[in-house]
């Protein structure tokens, strides 16, 4: 299992913009066929920190959901929106969940 913590932190005037394209990605990610990922993104109590945290069962699902076109273009938009902080990112490893597997 592949599990990817995503941080960063957008300008006040940008938040309402990110939330709808993560929408527009979503709601192409909830297309794809099969259980084999889980996507959830967060949004601090600083009103600007979107935290983005996902599992995948495998490297190919991975690169499914990373080359979706929405999500290219929800993070091209990020990037160059002038972020306050880039995006950290943190690949971490699955201890104990309430949930079942992916699968």
């Amino acid at each position: 299992m592949i599990i990817v913590k995503v941080t960063y932190t957008v300008n006040p005037d940008f938040v309402k913009q990110n939330q709808d394209n993560i929408r527009t990605f979503i709601a192409d990610l909830k297309k794809i066929p099969g259980k084999e990922f889980r996507y959830n993104i967060y949004l601090k109590a600083d009103g600007q920190t979107f935290v983005h945290l996902s599992h995948f069962d495998n490297e190919v699902i991975q690169q499914t959901v990373l080359n979706t076109p929405s999500f290219k273009k929800f993070q091209e938009h990020r990037d160059t929106s002038g972020l306050q902080s880039p995006p950290a990112i943190e690949e971490m490893t699955l201890v104990e969940a309430t949930t079942a597997p992916l699968q």
